[in-house]
């Protein structure tokens, strides 16, 4: 090795630093952790409300009735809407939840038919329903923001909070075709920049009150409230079970191999289901 050698590696060095300076570079930022729960994390789940339990739709109570509380919308969206519920009147409705897609948010909620369910781990609640595979809400109350550029969709990004005994969530990053339901063939889709505000509590010793405020700018004069009511059940026959919204498209066969497999069901041009041809 040269003498001038190291002063050669160093200048080199320097040089490099001098020039990814200049160009703005810097390391990239380590990943935020979500930190292990703590015993005392867990013990304070004890402090929360008692939401155990299966959660089924109060047809009777008159907060689950959302249709008498139409929202406003905006002059064009009031004339989609009559446009869908004169279909209805023909007989000919247009059914808006279609190809097995998840329902989203407020849809979850507003056109609740079976039950869910409520898991509180630390800095999280976590709402299961029974519906489809894809109806599943993470609701985190560990103090982080949403994300400066969440990616949207279904049901979108979530955080709450506990005021007193009142989860106060607060949802964004709905995908824009997700829907604003009035019924099942009856609603448009929210166009972007939705934002959802939910007032969840036991409003007596087994139901559930959820206050919702919509926000969507897009097709919505005002913020849409409705409230929706849920009673408890603690029946095992009521207990959350698996779904699948594609299960009936298929049938039960054994192929020449003699294994145990799902085939299509056909159709013909029409649309109607052609026999299967199992025993």
């Amino acid at each position: 090795m040269r003498k001038d050698e190291p002063l050669l590696v160093i200048s080199l060095v320097i040089s490099l630093a001098l020039a990814l300076a200049s160009t703005g570079y810097a390391e990239p930022p380590k990943p935020v952790l979500n930190p292990a729960p703590s015993s005392r994390d867990w013990a304070d789940l004890a402090k929360l409300p008692d939401w155990s339990g299966v959660w089924l739709p109060d047809g009777k109570h008159p907060a689950h009735r959302f249709g008498s509380v139409r929202p406003t919308f905006t002059p064009e969206a009031a004339a989609y809407i009559a446009a869908q519920e004169a279909l209805v009147r023909a007989g000919t409705p247009n059914n808006i939840y279609i190809n097995c897609l998840p329902e989203g948010m407020p849809s979850n909620v507003l056109m609740a038919r079976s039950g869910s369910e409520f898991l509180f781990t630390p800095g999280r609640v976590t709402i299961l329903g029974e519906n489809d595979g894809s109806r599943l809400r993470r609701i985190y109350t560990d103090g982080r923001p949403h994300p400066d550029d969440p990616d949207l969709s279904f049901n979108g990004h979530s955080i709450g909070h506990w005021e007193g005994d009142t989860l106060v969530v607060h949802t964004v990053a709905i995908l824009p075709q997700v829907f604003l339901p009035l019924g099942q063939a009856v609603g448009i889709p929210n166009n972007g920049d939705m934002h959802i505000v939910e007032r969840i509590r036991l409003a007596g010793p087994d139901r559930i009150e959820d206050a919702i405020e919509i926000e969507a700018p897009k097709v919505l004069a005002g913020p849409w409230r409705v409230t929706k009511s849920f009673v408890r059940s603690r029946n095992r026959s009521d207990d959350i079970s698996e779904a699948s919204c594609r299960h009936g498209d298929f049938y039960e066969a054994v192929d020449a191999t003699s294994n145990h497999v799902f085939l299509p069901i056909k159709e013909d041009a029409s649309g109607a289901r052609l026999p299967t041809g199992r025993k």
